[in-house]
């Protein structure tokens, strides 16, 4: 008698990103602008911050071209984060700023409510701020934090380069520790690894596993 075939696991529903710190603004030095000369927070000008992390660009693609929905969460005014979003036109959904702040649930069921997204079954939350992992967790997704390119290490990309390997290694290994701490699932230092790591979590839900 033939063994029954185990039913493959469907694909992706949806992929969450966080905006700054994740698919742009590496370091998430957008938020050193709170404190610069008492100016407007709506004000000022987020442009030199607009640029994709490593990997950010591939990873829309390739979701793009599987079929996956996606949406990036951020909790800066609208005026903030479209400057920070420009470089992702036509990539990704924009979401609204969330009524509530993280890790309040709200913001990913929001972005799940703009891409018409009927389940929770196969979400996935990406972002390496600890706070919007743990509105992930709270809303039901996967959770894959982001190690190098966040808040947590906090560099540019200049000061980044500018560290001995041995320190990055030390800013990378506590930031892990931190998101690992938050209930991430999974943590990758930046998004040209999220390939491997969406792989990573299929197989974990062949075996059943949920968030």
């Amino acid at each position: 008698m033939l063994a029954p075939v185990a039913s493959p696991v469907p694909s992706f529903t949806a992929v969450l990103f966080g905006l700054s710190g994740c698919l742009v603004d590496f370091g998430a030095q957008t938020r050193t602008l709170r404190s610069v000369d008492g100016k407007s927070f709506h004000s000022h000008n987020a442009q030199p911050f607009a640029t994709p992390t490593p990997g950010a660009l591939h990873a829309l693609k390739q979701l793009k071209q599987q079929g996956i929905p996606c949406a990036w969460i951020d909790e800066y005014p609208a005026a903030i984060a479209e400057q920070l979003a420009e470089p992702l036109h036509g990539l990704i959904q924009p979401t609204p700023v969330p009524n509530h702040h993280w890790p309040a649930p709200d913001a990913c069921w929001q972005a799940l409510m703009t891409l018409n997204v009927g389940q929770l079954d196969g979400c996935v939350l990406v972002s390496g701020d600890p706070r919007l992992l743990m509105a992930g967790l709270n809303a039901g997704l996967w959770t894959v934090g982001l190690a190098s390119c966040g808040p947590l290490c906090g560099l540019s990309p200049a000061q980044w380069e500018n560290l001995s390997d041995l320190d990055r290694e030390r800013r990378r290994a506590r930031a892990t520790l931190e998101l690992y701490a938050s209930g991430a699932h999974s943590v990758i230092d930046h998004l040209g690894e999220l390939d491997s790591c969406l792989a990573d979590i299929t197989l974990r839900r062949q075996k059943s596993e949920k968030p």
